[in-house]
């Protein structure tokens, strides 16, 4: 893991922000994420994870920012930058009255994915969803349904992947499965990845670096192995109870 600090980024953000009137939900943050590196994206819920990767889908218009993708400025080349990003969350699911290999066939035409059949074979495999080519969506379990969308957000072999708790309803086996087949997918074909998750034994085995958001600003970042006893934490949990339960501005003090 690491050891991508000095490769050119695959994702630049830049005093980013979103306000929704008088309410700052993120608040001027600055990130980068490397070809092969997994970067994660912690935060309670309302810290600011996925407005972030709204805007960053291009979904949410940033109040004020930039957001450039392998060196492409989404706001001036959005079709250029979307064009080699990809995305998958529980709360996206895909269409349910399509089968599986439907609903591939629709986002491979939509992404223009070259030798169609061929790749779509392949994530089928990848995937073990080769049984359910013919199932509906709609009909599948929870966890079938998130290995479709992680399938889906893979076939266009995006360099930006963008994953909100990709494994929240899948089981423990098959989580480490997809973890593992996440992590060698970033490795391999030196994709950067932004992950977020509450699972912080998670963040850990599979992460390089981590950002602690809160209140829609980054407060911490660093190795998810070495950051807790920086701050005097035993583990990342401790360390990400702590921050939620502490004022955000001791975590200023202590980071400057």
């Amino acid at each position: 893991m690491g050891g991508h600090i000095n490769r050119v980024p695959v994702l630049r953000v830049e005093s980013l922000r979103k306000d929704y009137g008088p309410l700052q939900a993120v608040k001027g943050i600055s990130f980068e994420v490397c070809p092969g590196e997994v970067v994660g994206l912690l935060g309670v819920n309302g810290a600011g994870k996925t407005t972030t990767i709204s805007m960053i889908l291009g979904v949410l218009e940033p109040t004020s920012g930039r957001i450039h993708v392998e060196g492409i400025e989404l706001a001036g080349h959005r079709t250029r930058a979307l064009g080699c990003t990809n995305f998958a969350a529980v709360y996206a699911p895909l269409p349910g009255n399509l089968t599986v290999y439907q609903n591939l066939r629709v986002f491979g035409l939509l992404y223009g994915v070259r030798d169609f059949k061929t790749r779509v074979e392949e994530i089928l495999t990848e995937f073990e969803l080769g049984k359910f080519r013919n199932v509906k969506c709609g009909v599948l379990s929870s966890g079938e349904q998130t290995r479709v969308g992680l399938a889906k957000a893979m076939l266009n072999q995006p360099r930006l992947l963008l994953l909100d708790e990709p494994t929240a309803s899948i089981d423990p086996a098959s989580a480490r499965d997809i973890r593992r087949t996440i992590r060698s997918f970033a490795q391999r074909a030196e994709v950067g990845v932004l992950w977020t998750s509450h699972n912080m034994y998670e963040v850990e085995e599979v992460c390089d670096r981590v950002m602690l958001l809160s209140q829609g600003e980054i407060i911490l970042q660093g190795d998810p192995k070495e950051l807790p006893g920086q701050y005097g934490k035993r583990t990342l949990e401790d360390l990400f109870v702590s921050v939620a339960r502490e004022p955000l501005e001791d975590w200023g003090a202590m980071n400057t």
